[in-house]
């Protein structure tokens, strides 16, 4: 998706060659127009799919996820990562590891929201180590549900993520795929390292 190649170029920041800070546009202050291009996206990619629900992770993941769900007219729902005091019947819980924050947390949504019979659109921001999208495929399936695909704003194909949700057999749809982050520069998928050095 080259819109969201160039936001990436032109506003996200290397921090590391493992970190790349996108909270100009995605993950802080949200940017509502590129927003609602990816949420177009996602819906043409997935639109043979049948999908019944989008299922995402609180917080970035939401934004992307209420952009798809109105493209294809469908409820949203956000794991929870701190529990409510309001949500007390029928939790479904998965833990996630985050690399970026170095912790264990727990999600949690409610199985009224997705049952058996539906078929499920996971929805993140990031795939880098997969454990996220992990979490939130267990959810799906506790609920008795069926995953549809994952779509994934944003990819670092250099880590293990994407390999770990291909040997499960669930398709995956990245719009930006980035091979390296390495020099303090992206280089994505099928672009020629060279070419950055312009």
């Amino acid at each position: 998706m080259e819109s969201l190649k160039k936001k990436i170029n032109e506003e996200g920041r290397v921090l590391s060659d493992q970190v790349l800070k996108v909270d100009a546009f995605l993950n802080h202050q949200i940017d509502p127009f590129l927003m609602h291009e990816i949420g177009k996206e996602f819906a043409r990619r997935f639109s043979s799919e049948k999908v019944t629900k989008i299922l995402t992770l609180e917080s970035s993941g939401i934004a992307p996820s209420v952009m798809a769900g109105l493209e294809m007219s469908v409820p949203v729902i956000f794991a929870r990562k701190r529990k409510s005091l309001t949500m007390t019947e029928g939790l479904l819980t998965a833990s996630v590891y985050s690399f970026t924050k170095q912790e264990t947390s727990e999600v949690s949504i409610s199985s009224k929201y997705i049952c058996a019979g539906d078929r499920v659109l996971i929805i993140d921001d990031f795939l880098a180590n997969g454990q996220a999208a992990l979490a939130l495929v267990k959810l799906a399936q506790d609920a008795g549900a069926k995953v549809a695909g994952i779509g994934i704003v944003i990819e670092k194909s250099f880590q293990d993520g994407r390999k770990l949700l291909d040997e499960r057999g669930f398709r995956i749809e990245s719009l930006a795929r980035i091979v390296s982050l390495q020099d303090g520069r992206v280089t994505f998928l099928n672009e020629p390292v060279e070419a950055k050095a312009k």
